[in-house]
């Protein structure tokens, strides 16, 4: 069986390969683009806040709630560039017509 650990590893092989080609493709959004690579920077940080919680609480990151909430705000903020660059990209082709 494969741990959850290894599996987490194995599966930001993909989304790297769904950076590599979606930035790649000229009609999306840069904005919508630093979203999708911002969730890098999520990942990176809840890695460094898990360690931090084992580390100083000897807890996982889910049972420290203010640690917890702060690395799931670089999701939010991740989502939220995803969202406006989207938007913002439909409201100009919208004007385009």
């Amino acid at each position: 069986m494969i741990s959850k650990e290894t599996l987490f590893v194995l599966s930001l092989f993909p989304y790297l390969g769904f950076l590599w080609f979606i930035s790649r493709i000229q009609q999306v959004p840069r904005l919508a683009l630093y979203g999708f690579y911002c969730t890098l920077l999520f990942v990176a940080v809840t890695i460094v806040a898990g360690i931090y919680a084992q580390l100083h609480y000897g807890r996982s990151l889910a049972d420290v709630d203010w640690l917890h909430g702060s690395a799931e705000s670089f999701l939010t903020l991740s989502n939220i560039l995803v969202v406006l660059g989207f938007r913002q990209a439909v409201m100009e082709r919208k004007k385009d017509k």
